[in-house]
């Protein structure tokens, strides 16, 4: 099948010739290519449409796992009928494995609500497996982390068709080996049941489970059934089944990794030993005995991830098999918000090694699971084909890759212009300011507000909030659930003004933001760079009334480009709309919308009252019962944010459910 769009738009302003312009150059070799298009241009869709052009198996990288959510929403909704796949780790949403020796504290991996996103990334090593050329992948940049050998999954894959041969035992004993668990309970993913004649198999990568129904040794009839309603949904006449972990090996690979891996513990006790270190021989050696037992047991462990090395049969130091790997040679990769997301992927390798340092040193791990690790940069260069690099301000990385040239995508579909720029003294700025704040929260408006420290941001908000301002401050320190309700708080109105340092540059969609203003714009430096200027004050580009204040007693370089650019844009999209009769309007969206807009695909919306009550009510609870029918429920809206792949509620959820838990012990009868 192949990629096609499914929209009531089409591509207008200057979208079809960065269209023409980006697909002749994938179709011509070219390896590097940037789009710059600015704010509320349309980059997605002119993406979609290059994708539709090229028909190439394509994996769009972002650094941020909620605008990979809003990507994935939205490339779903252009390509319903073609594979559109999301794969983020476990570890964007939940706690990695850490020791953290200054207060001896273990953090164990945190998996609560993996079986979702265990799905979704099965779903897309398997769609990309298939032989489906018109796959799409959106993904964090965690794709880079190592998995299991590509090779391994495809020599898992059982192939099964009506009248095909195969004793029921042996076929039993192939879906053992795809690391398929019996069971005689509860029938979930990565389950195969028996009963009679048949085998039910339910897929890790799907929503629905298969029932194959045997005559003897042959296979009679393959249908698929709902195991919500347990009704049939349709008849087969060949299957393809898919291993249940992303870390499948054969049975001779698995006996050499067991024999390797025991080696190895062998030598690191010996060696916590000669330094005198009982304490950390003694919990290396349970902890992976522990393992190795799973791993015989049913071929795979907890953690087995750690021990890729061995399953993989590499060298150590050599670089890990990872999502890029499963791709065919003619890829696409499409990197959004390039500028954000290359300096990211450049750093993903040291972090992970410092943590990776503590577990081995503190026998908590063996060394091998420092080569379960990301791909360092040159690595991910060098499994590149093809790239196309998105961003409003691409850097010098991309713009050296593609010799200075790139196409540009200026017009917006609104005919809405960039912000106007006014340059106030920053004398009185704050009064100044305040009154600016009032002006647009009497009409429904709202206003971001960029400082240089986390200090500046929360002492203005103290400051404004006694003046009768409702404004919130965001920034590193406010985790991701908290942020994420700000964001959401802040469109709804329920607050005006939102102020922060570094995280309202880019990927946020504010239409009801109408003023951008920027303390001390001629403090020179990362945060007022140009690149910096240009990303907030885009902040204010999808509002009819946009405009970027900057405080100032001097213009520097960066201000002076950044004027004479957006300048520059302003006269472009002018000319446009007076030649086209296009009348700027404003975006408008329901408080519906914005409510969905931090869930990755289409899902109800929970109640927002029932929300706001279930996580602020402090509850007393009389009996033991009244406490787990709360665990209970409270449970079963986890498992349903994160079957709608609402991660971040689900993991908000969880957190309510872990307190609640904690109160076992106070609560009485």
């Amino acid at each position: 099948m192949d990629f096609k769009i499914v929209s009531e738009y089409s591509p207008t302003g200057d979208q079809p010739q960065a269209i023409k312009e980006l697909s002749a150059g994938i179709n011509s070799g070219d390896k590097f290519q940037t789009l710059l298009g600015v704010t509320g241009s349309g980059k997605t869709f002119t993406v979609a449409n290059v994708i539709q052009e090229v028909q190439r198996p394509t994996l769009i990288l972002s650094h941020n796992k909620t605008l990979a959510a809003q990507l994935y929403g939205e490339f779903k909704q252009f390509f319903p009928n073609n594979a559109v796949e999301y794969f983020v780790s476990y570890y964007d949403y939940y706690q990695p494995e850490a020791y953290i020796p200054t207060s001896g504290t273990y953090i164990e991996k945190d998996l609560s609500i993996n079986d979702e996103i265990e799905k979704l990334r099965l779903s897309t090593t398997s769609s990309l497996l298939s032989g489906r050329r018109d796959v799409l992948v959106v993904a964090s940049v965690s794709c880079l982390y190592g998995i299991g050998n590509p090779e391994e999954f495809n020599n898992s894959i059982i192939e099964i068709s009506v009248g095909t041969v195969i004793p029921r035992n042996q076929f039993l004993h192939m879906l053992v080996s795809s690391l398929y668990s019996r069971t005689t309970a509860e029938f979930k993913r990565g389950n195969f049941r028996v009963k009679g004649d048949t085998v039910d198999v339910f897929p890790a990568y799907a929503d629905i489970y298969y029932r194959l129904h045997f005559w003897g040794d042959e296979i009679e009839r393959i249908e698929s059934w709902d195991p919500d309603t347990n009704e049939r949904i349709e008849l087969f006449e060949h299957l393809r089944l898919f291993p249940a972990n992303i870390f499948v090996t054969g049975k001779d690979k698995l006996n050499q990794a067991i024999h390797q891996i025991q080696d190895d513990l062998m030598d690191q006790i010996q060696f916590f030993k000669n330094e005198q270190r009982p304490l950390e021989a003694k919990r290396l050696q349970e902890r992976t005995e522990f393992d190795l037992e799973m791993i015989r047991e049913l071929g795979y462990c907890s953690g087995i991830e750690n021990y890729s090395r061995y399953l993989d049969g590499r060298k150590p130091g050599t670089r890990p098999f990872c999502l890029l790997d499963y791709f065919p040679e003619d890829f696409l990769m499409v990197i959004d918000e390039s500028h954000v997301t290359v300096p990211q992927v450049r750093a993903m390798y040291g972090g992970d090694r410092s943590r990776k340092e503590n577990l081995v040193e503190y026998g908590f791990r063996l060394p091998a699971a420092m080569d379960n690790r990301p791909l360092k940069f040159e690595e991910f260069e060098m499994l590149q084909n093809q790239v196309l690099y998105v961003s409003a301000t691409p850097a010098e990385y991309e713009m050296e890759k593609t010799g200075g040239v790139y196409t540009e995508q200026l017009i917006r579909p609104t005919g809405l212009l960039d912000p106007r720029i006014e340059i106030r003294p920053s004398e009185g700025q704050v009064d100044d300011l305040m009154e600016e704040i009032n002006k647009r929260a009497e009409i429904d408006e709202r206003v971001l507000v960029t400082t240089l420290t986390k200090r500046m941001a929360e002492e203005l908000t103290k400051y404004l909030t006694r003046h009768g301002v409702r404004c919130r401050y965001i920034h590193s320190d406010v985790d991701t659930l908290e942020r994420v309700e700000i964001m959401r708080d802040l469109r709804l109105g329920i607050f005006d003004v939102l102020i922060g340092v570094n995280l309202l540059r880019e990927g946020l969609d504010f239409p009801e933001v109408s003023l951008v203003a920027i303390m001390d714009a001629d403090k020179e430096g990362f945060l007022r760079s140009e690149r910096s200027l240009v990303q907030t004050i885009g902040r204010a580009a999808r509002n009819v009334n946009g405009l970027a204040i900057m405080y100032a007693d001097k213009i520097t370089d960066s201000m002076r480009k950044t004027i004479d650019e957006t300048e520059r844009r302003r006269e472009t999209q002018e000319a446009y709309n007076k030649a086209h009769g296009i009348e700027p309007k404003a975006l408008k969206k329901s408080v519906d919308s914005v409510l969905a807009g931090s869930r990755v695909a289409k899902s109800t919306v929970m109640d927002e009252v029932e929300r706001i009550d279930f996580s602020e009510k402090p509850i007393q609870y009389d009996t033991k019962e009244d406490l787990q029918k709360a665990i209970d429920d409270t449970r079963k809206r986890m498992e349903k944010a994160a079957k709608a792949l609402d991660f971040i509620e689900a993991a908000r959820l969880r957190d309510i459910m872990m307190e609640l838990e904690s109160k076992r012990s106070t609560v009485k009868g």
